[in-house]
């Protein structure tokens, strides 16, 4: 996406966008994971865990994400957009694709811990597989969820209620994590993009983002892709 591609934010209407580049990071993450998986040496229990510790904080970071749509922004849409038919069709429509997602990452978890304890084979490709079935459920409702929801956000919910849902998902963030968090955006954004989340961001956070973060970030991503892309990260 190019800068002039990337809408510019609205003092009168949420800046959905920003959800936009949250859910790229969703994308990314779970093709990164099946790859992760397939490529730990049968018996690597070193690498095991440290893989597993990465899909542990992608399963904990979507459901965090999940639960703030739920509390935060269905019941808005189906209160403000009830009379609209389709608005409400659409939540359910959200509701059952969280639903769906929540076990296909069941499913995940449950292959998980005996993967770990003795990659091989036949359970990273187990583990893989459910990975692989738990994304395609992502990608139809991050479609689905961009396609139909934010435009009816934009027109039921207030700027103040949208940020208000922000702070929500950043809260959710351990504190010693804000800067992966941070880079984890930032990683796939145009110049635009970046630009927003860094002035969006307290100055002090900003400084340390310009001092440490970003190589941080940056030395995070080679050590857990370096078994499958050689560890590049913009």
């Amino acid at each position: 996406m190019s800068p002039s591609s990337t809408p510019s934010p609205s003092p009168e209407r949420p800046y959905t966008h920003e959800m936009v580049v949250v859910h790229r990071v969703f994308r990314r993450e779970s093709a990164l994971l099946p790859r992760l998986v397939r490529a730990v040496p049968e018996g690597a229990t070193g690498r095991a865990a440290i893989v597993g510790d990465h899909l542990a904080e992608y399963v904990t970071g979507l459901h965090h994400h999940h639960t703030v749509e739920d509390e935060t922004i269905w019941p808005l849409l189906r209160e403000r957009a009830e009379a609209v038919a389709e608005g409400t069709d659409v939540v359910l429509r959200m509701e059952e694709q969280h639903a769906r997602i929540d076990r296909s990452l069941a499913e995940v978890t449950e292959r998980a811990p005996a993967w770990q304890r003795s990659p091989g084979r036949a359970a990273g490709e187990e583990l893989a597989g459910a990975l692989e079935e738990h994304r395609r459920a992502l990608l139809e409702h991050l479609d689905d969820e961009e396609r139909l929801v934010l435009p009816l956000v934009e027109e039921h919910l207030t700027v103040a209620e949208w940020d208000a849902v922000g702070r929500r998902g950043m809260e959710t963030v351990p504190k010693d994590k804000l800067l992966l968090a941070l880079g984890a955006l930032l990683e796939d954004a145009d110049a635009r993009e970046r630009a927003y989340f860094l002035e969006r961001a307290p100055l002090i956070g900003r400084l340390m983002w310009r001092a440490f973060g970003r190589r941080q970030y940056t030395a995070a991503c080679r050590s857990l892709r370096a078994p499958i892309e050689g560890g590049t990260a913009r």
